[in-house]
């Protein structure tokens, strides 16, 4: 089973990072906006995935979800172009 870290950009343009065994079905949750979204994704009325990477364990996923939230907003741009691992 795969576990995936991504990043969502809200119509504010803020970024969201999440982590998820099944990004398809987190994905939808966010968009229908029901409780199992993040309460932080409810408050904006669109986003789009910008940016995920997978990992073979959630333990993986969890750090590197922690690790990209200690992160400045310039940095987490960066890794969204490509110009930053």
């Amino acid at each position: 089973m795969a576990f995936f870290v991504y990043i969502l950009r809200t119509s504010s343009n803020t970024l969201y990072i999440g982590q998820t065994n099944n990004l398809e079905k987190r994905l939808k949750e966010h968009r229908n906006k029901n409780g199992k979204s993040a309460k932080y994704i409810r408050s904006f009325p669109s986003f789009e995935l910008v940016y995920s990477e997978d990992y073979a364990t959630r333990k993986e996923a969890m750090q590197r979800e922690y690790q990209l939230k200690q992160w400045k907003k310039f940095k987490k741009e960066a890794l969204i172009r490509g110009d930053f691992k």
